[in-house]
């Protein structure tokens, strides 16, 4: 079933689809990583691209749970950030393609808020 959006706050970024799939960075058309479409409830990723554009993503639904901040790290599956509980994939960042990057990521199945950043 489909999610209905109630944010969307796209700067510098493009999204494949309308809430997941592959990110763009606007200024140099790269592709900067991959946001699973029904893993995550809530995003917030702000980031500069190699080429020097600095792009932010912040995206929730209607159905979104405020959550609860996790003491746990991502656990890396693959090359994709997953959720520590269920190994679950929520998001691919490509470090190579990013100078740096904070992203604040709720999983939908265990409400946790994830943080991860790179300076």
């Amino acid at each position: 079933m489909a999610r209905i959006l109630k944010n969307k706050e796209l700067v510098n970024t493009k999204l494949a689809t309308n809430y997941g799939g592959w990110m763009y960075c606007e200024a140099c058309e790269e592709n900067i990583g991959y946001l699973c479409y029904s893993t995550y409830d809530r995003i917030e990723l702000n980031y500069v691209c190699q080429c020097g554009s600095k792009g932010s993503a912040f995206l929730d639904f209607q159905d979104s749970h405020e959550g609860s901040d996790s003491q746990n790290e991502l656990v890396i599956v693959k090359n994709r950030l997953c959720c520590p509980k269920d190994k679950e994939p929520l998001i691919t960042i490509l470090e190579k393609k990013l100078t740096s990057y904070e992203l604040k990521i709720t999983c939908k199945a265990c409400e946790q808020i994830y943080k991860q950043e790179r300076k």
